[in-house]
């Protein structure tokens, strides 16, 4: 792959053999956000587990102290008085049958979806088509819920759900480059310290294998894990 001169400049700024501590390391990525817009930071974290494993999944779901710096979009399957209370909440949209009809139809003007439980049987028939877009609502994820209007309120103060892809790699935003170190940082810590509490009793060795920091245009800066061994 041929990267561009901002691409190569900022893989000078990086010493590949060397694992930095976590403030060291977010300095070091933000030092590679030339982008002209504000890039995302993201956390890509390879866990000792084998996902191919029910047993050894995991997955969850954070509120980010400082938010991903991202207006997320949320549509809630609800019906009754639960549909106003999520709209007052700040949804963007709520109902039951008539969003089924538009999200089979090609609709997906939303980033997050949440669904009481009641409303499971109508959302289960989306399985195909939320399922490949990891929209899928979820009990684990916080997103099959009673209580819509929390769900709602969380996921616009920056929830996000962190899961293991087929690599046994977990990748996340934390934050925008604008953020700064500190902020971060906190968001870093607070993602960190989810997916090391959800380590499966399945898990042996090494949980934390490797983790390494990047904004949207920039190259990887791995992140000493000797402290989550």
């Amino acid at each position: 792959m041929k990267h561009g001169k901002k691409y190569q400049d900022s893989t000078k700024l990086v010493d590949t053999a060397v694992l930095y501590d976590t403030t060291e390391a977010i300095e070091n990525c933000l030092k590679t956000a030339k982008a002209k817009f504000d890039e995302t930071v993201e956390i890509h974290v390879r866990l000792g587990v084998d996902s191919r494993h029910a047993d050894q999944q995991v997955r969850g779901a954070v509120v980010l102290p400082n938010g991903t710096g991202k207006t997320v979009r949320v549509m809630v399957f609800c019906k009754g008085d639960k549909v106003d209370a999520a709209l007052a909440a700040g949804a963007d949209y709520a109902g039951s049958d008539e969003y089924m009809q538009k999200i089979q139809g090609g609709w997906m003007d939303f980033d997050v979806v949440i669904a009481s439980p009641d409303m499971m049987g109508v959302v289960g028939r989306l399985g195909k088509v939320l399922g490949p877009r990891g929209l899928m609502p979820s009990p684990k994820a916080g997103t099959v819920t009673p209580d819509v209007v929390k769900a709602v309120q969380e996921a616009k103060a920056g929830k996000i759900e962190y899961r293991l892809d087929k690599t046994n790699i977990i990748h996340c935003p934390i934050g925008k480059a604008s953020f700064g170190v500190e902020k971060l940082q906190e968001n870093f810590d607070t993602l960190m310290g989810a997916i090391v509490k959800a380590k499966p009793a399945a898990a042996k060795g090494q949980y934390v294998r490797s983790c390494v920091l990047a904004t949207t245009m920039g190259p990887g800066v791995k992140v000493s894990t000797a402290k989550y061994c």
